[in-house]
């Protein structure tokens, strides 16, 4: 694909594309049905009826969802990498992506005016998107430039509107130059890269922002002058264990017992804990949830970011691929998290609760984000940003990445030097804490 057979048109509103269309570029390979049951063309990406045979009764409920199927052997077979080039990622879809708009979450009135590019061939098919957002502040990202801008602003510089190509309020991996698997991806990409920059010329923004995107297309945008950013988050990996039991014979000692510990004290004074997912879910779920999530938002944010509407729409659009965990006494919730279920991999997103018990948070966010992985074989748990904490519980540091154009030559200068700095830090705490993972010694030394 050459630069004179296709052009780059800017999209005000997902509206304005198919779909499908975009969908098959977006997951490539996959299909989002009514519901948001998901359809693979990838052979071994869902399990077949037979291998779901034998599961227990808690588990049977959630039969559709993507994993790999265990071993005949009596040792769990080992966990396959996940490639996130390939994988589901639920929130690039059109659905995730347009409730977030037409709920009014994600419009210019927010920060947030889509702009999203559309690389078009000459027969005015799609190459490739890029979800695109023109944007007046910083809030939001989880990838903080605040700093860059205070400094810009000192010297004279406006730091907005900026061009932000991200997930709003979504602090997960996935692609961002989003193309098919057809010959021409790869030229694809780099026209991609380029008109980035371009519609940052075009809206006079001061930079472009690239972020939690896969590491594979950092280094492509580095390669193509784009300065390298990372972070740290903590994932727990599914190496095949069969039970939660499993998983605790793989820590040592020490961090085993605690581990139960938390677990019963979470537990305790009459707790349940109630998994709820797809055509189970209604609109009283919602209601109760999103109690706990401006609360919680209230107190993290000052503003929570989604309103109800958004929830509705989400939850209408995609409940296959919704997982509500929640923590009841009696016929009471008293706490809840949000999940959503990727081909490989369980993303936790929100939480809140109405009581202060000890543990509940690790039991209702992490615990059981590990007991459903295992139970459906799902490989990954990102359990969102941040979070040393979860190291003990078995979530490992993962190195995610982003890339940023910036258009002025001081500003650049000055922040490349701060990356450089940067990225080294991050990869000296990195492997520290892998050092004080709570796995046993042979499998630390790995």
């Amino acid at each position: 694909m050459s630069s004179v057979e296709a052009k780059i048109r800017v999209l005000t509103s997902l509206r304005d594309i198919d779909r499908k269309d975009w969908d098959r570029l977006a997951n490539p390979g996959w299909e989002l049905a009514e519901g948001g049951r998901l359809k693979a063309d990838l052979g071994a990406a869902l399990e077949s009826d037979s291998e779901r045979e034998g599961r227990s009764e808690k588990e049977s409920q959630f039969k559709g969802l993507a994993g790999s199927p265990e071993s005949d052997c009596g040792e769990p077979e080992p966990a396959k990498q996940v490639s996130e080039e390939t994988s589901f990622n639920p929130f690039i879809s059109h659905d995730f992506l347009w409730s977030l708009e037409e709920s009014g979450c994600a419009l210019p009135e927010t920060g947030w005016a889509s702009c999203h590019l559309a690389l078009e061939r000459a027969d005015d098919s799609y190459a490739g998107v890029v979800p695109a957002y023109l944007k007046s502040h910083s809030q939001g990202e989880y990838v903080f430039d605040h700093g860059w801008a205070d400094a810009f602003y000192r010297a004279g510089g406006e730091y907005y509107p900026k061009l932000q190509i991200s997930v709003p309020f979504t602090p997960a991996t996935g692609r961002r130059l989003l193309v098919g698997n057809g010959p021409d991806s790869d030229a694809a990409r780099k026209i991609l890269a380029s008109g980035i920059r371009q519609a940052a010329s075009q809206f006079e923004a001061s930079s472009a922002h690239l972020t939690f995107l896969t590491e594979n297309e950092a280094r492509l945008l580095e390669e193509d002058g784009y300065l390298h950013r990372t972070d740290q988050q903590f994932h727990w990996v599914n190496e095949g264990y069969k039970t939660f039991d499993d998983f605790l014979g793989a820590l040592a000692s020490r961090k085993r017992k605690t581990i139960r510990r938390e677990r019963r004290d979470a537990q305790g004074d009459g707790i349940e804990i109630d998994w709820v997912t797809g055509t189970d879910i209604k609109e009283h779920h919602w209601d109760t949830f999103f109690r706990f999530y401006m609360d919680t938002g209230a107190r993290k944010w000052g503003t929570p970011y989604l309103n109800r509407e958004a929830f509705s729409l989400i939850g209408e659009r995609m409940a296959e691929r919704i997982l509500l965990i929640f923590a009841r006494r009696g016929t009471e919730i008293i706490a809840g998290a949000l999940n959503f279920i990727g081909s490989d991999t369980l993303y936790g997103r929100y939480w809140g609760t109405t009581e202060d018990l000890p543990f509940l948070h690790f039991e209702v966010c992490y615990y059981q984000a590990i007991e459903f992985a295992i139970q459906t074989r799902l490989r990954l748990v990102e359990a969102g940003a941040q979070g040393a904490h979860k190291l003990a519980r078995g979530y490992l540091p993962v190195t995610t990445h982003s890339a940023h154009h910036i258009v002025h030559p001081g500003l650049r200068n000055a922040v490349a030097a701060y990356l450089d700095q940067e990225r080294e830090a991050v990869a000296e705490e990195s492997e520290l804490l892998r050092q004080m993972a709570p796995f046993k010694r042979d499998r630390n030394a790995r």
